[in-house]
């Protein structure tokens, strides 16, 4: 599967800032066709690449106050199943880090809902469509309905939200239920409206699956941008020593040809 992904950040420095960027796919450079552009009033400047978790890569930017444009494309091109290479590797200290409480992903607050929810529900495949579908059917998609800083709990409490508050909520009900699980940000062919966007992953049967409450784009089709914790960890923009003022954000991303079906009731990896 061929698949062109990109995006256009715009925003104002208000001061000199210590920029990180997590927008590039999270594979090797030698194995996509890829370019990013830093201009800070129409000049480029360097972005310095730093390894992260899972195969991420920040970039970090140290930019003066100015107009900064941060361009970046990327295709892909995976043959047959793009999650069928080695499965990741997984040790105890990274199975416990994920079945702890994180800010956005309050497990611990949760122990006592979830248990009564699914408890007769065995952990496995069975368990991931359960909490995917009740987070699906419980949940409203609606723009803008949520704050930056709301986690699982505001997000159980609203019943509603955006993709990344689907996913902190299907996050912290699995480690209520003691399964690892963790954030990935990616980008989405045939997501509506066009964005980043935001799925949670399960360690169930010695590999990490993915669970999209939302069913907004085939699982088969995305692509790994970042992972962690929860939205902490894999914001697509961070600055630090400095305000910015964030203009316009616009994100690709399609196949060549159809998108893939996706069968719900399958495990699904991300690649």
């Amino acid at each position: 599967m061929i698949r062109h992904v990109s995006c256009h950040l715009a925003f104002d420095t208000l001061d000199q800032a210590h920029l990180a960027l997590q927008v590039a796919v999270a594979r090797p450079p030698e194995q996509v066709d890829e370019q990013l552009v830093v201009t800070v009033d129409g000049a480029p400047v360097e972005a310095r690449e730093y390894p992260e978790p899972h195969g991420g890569r920040v970039h970090v930017v140290d930019a003066p106050a100015g107009a900064v444009v941060v361009d970046y494309t990327a295709t892909v091109d995976d043959a047959g199943d793009p999650a069928g290479g080695p499965v990741e590797t997984v040790g105890e200290a990274e199975r416990l880090l994920y079945l702890r409480p994180s800010r956005y992903a309050e497990s611990d607050r949760l122990v006592g809902f979830a248990t009564g929810e699914f408890q007769q529900i065995p952990h496995g495949p069975e368990l991931l469509a359960a909490v995917s579908s009740w987070v699906g059917m419980r949940l409203a998609y609606v723009s803008g309905s949520s704050e930056p800083t709301d986690g699982a709990t505001e997000t159980l409490l609203a019943g509603e939200g955006v993709c990344r508050d689907y996913a902190h909520l299907v996050v912290a009900l699995l480690r209520a239920l003691e399964v690892p699980a963790r954030l990935a940000a990616v980008y989405a062919p045939g997501l509506d409206p066009m964005d980043f966007h935001a799925v949670a992953e399960a360690y169930v049967d010695d590999a990490w699956h993915v669970v999209d409450a939302t069913l907004l784009a085939p699982r088969a089709s995305l692509v790994r941008i970042t992972t962690g914790r929860d939205a902490a960890d894999t914001a697509f923009l961070s600055s630090y020593g400095g305000d910015i003022d964030l203009q316009a954000v616009e994100v690709t991303a399609y196949v060549d040809g159809d998108l893939p079906a996706d069968d719900i009731t399958r495990l699904a990896r991300l690649a």
